[in-house]
């Protein structure tokens, strides 16, 4: 119970899903949020929570202003350039690296004695066993094929030195697949919207062997590195369980003709197989929690079909507003 929290990017999936949270234990919220966007509304109607709005590049200007409020943990989520080509956008996937190290010294002169940074899987790149595929964790080797992923990467080491320097507990979590309110452009949140629009969905075969994990779980993740973590460590983000991508999608199609009948009305469609994978198509994306889960004590709460019930239900009340 209270405490002082700071989140930047806190308008996304997992930041709007830490916010809930830390406010709901009590804790005061600083949210720190991308000027202009749509979702800061959601974090200004939650209890406990101030929403700031700076972009990045105003980090360092804040880590200069006088603090005298101290504040104890700083969870880093924002970055820009997360999509389409300007993960390859290699000036603005730098100027993240430095924003990062302002977001450092931005946590240090707020007081704070712990950072939890958001890294990404991008990190790995396709790195294959030579005998096969097994789950991501902290020891698989890192080989990033885009500038966010090289970003990512550098962001996360450069970060834990700077943290070090300043007598800062370093946490960095590799982030694998989430979805849940507030995503946008996921596959999922996409996928579902069309659907409930009557629209065809494409897919392609779904043999990817995935890992989903819903923002509340990932946000309670966080949450518990931030308390028991161990400093300078990295963890893989997943709920730890895998299968093929297809079973996830047909599961996700089930539960929406259902709601959808129950309404009275009819679903979309989808479509197995029928867009060819992509060049380089990542095949398997699931990560081994075992120092997660005895480091922390973490294992996730809401099931695939839960989180798809929950993120559905707010998906069509926003359609009927």
């Amino acid at each position: 119970m209270g405490g002082r929290t700071v989140i930047s990017g806190a308008s996304g999936m997992i930041g709007t899903a830490l916010a809930q949270q830390c406010a709901a234990a009590g804790e005061e919220v600083l949210a720190i949020c991308h000027r202009a966007s749509d979702r800061n509304r959601i974090l200004r109607e939650i209890p406990g929570v101030e929403v700031w709005e700076a972009d990045l590049s105003e980090y360092a200007g804040l880590a200069g202003r006088p603090w005298t409020k101290k504040y104890d943990t700083f969870y880093h989520l924002a970055w820009a350039g997360t999509t389409g080509q300007s993960r390859n956008d290699m000036a603005l996937q730098t100027d993240n690296i430095r924003w990062t190290l302002d977001a450092v010294e931005l946590a240090h002169r707020m007081g704070c004695g712990v950072f939890v940074g958001a890294g990404s899987q991008a990190e790995y790149g396709r790195y294959q066993e030579p005998t096969g595929s097994r789950p991501l964790d902290s020891r698989t080797p890192a080989f990033p094929e885009t500038g966010y992923g090289m970003a990512k990467l550098c962001a996360g080491q450069m970060s834990r030195v700077s943290c070090e320097t300043r007598g800062i507990r370093h946490i960095w979590a590799r982030v694998l697949s989430v979805y849940g309110p507030h995503g946008g452009q996921d596959m999922i949140t996409v996928a579902l919207n069309k659907l409930l629009r009557g629209e065809h969905v494409s897919f392609t075969a779904g043999e990817q062997i995935w890992d989903y994990l819903y923002s509340d779980d990932a946000a309670f993740a966080m949450r518990l590195m931030a308390g028991k973590g161990i400093a300078g460590k990295i963890y893989v983000l997943c709920g730890g369980q895998s299968r093929p991508l297809k079973d996830y999608l047909y599961q996700m199609y089930d539960i929406v003709c259902e709601e959808m009948r129950r309404r009275g009305r009819r679903a979309g469609t989808i479509g197995m197989g029928e867009l060819p994978y992509g060049a380089g198509q990542l095949m398997r994306l699931s990560g081994d929690i075992t120092e997660l889960r005895r480091d922390t004590g973490f294992a996730a709460q809401v099931s695939f079909e839960e989180g798809i019930r929950k993120l559905l239900t707010e998906l069509m009340s926003n359609a009927e507003e």
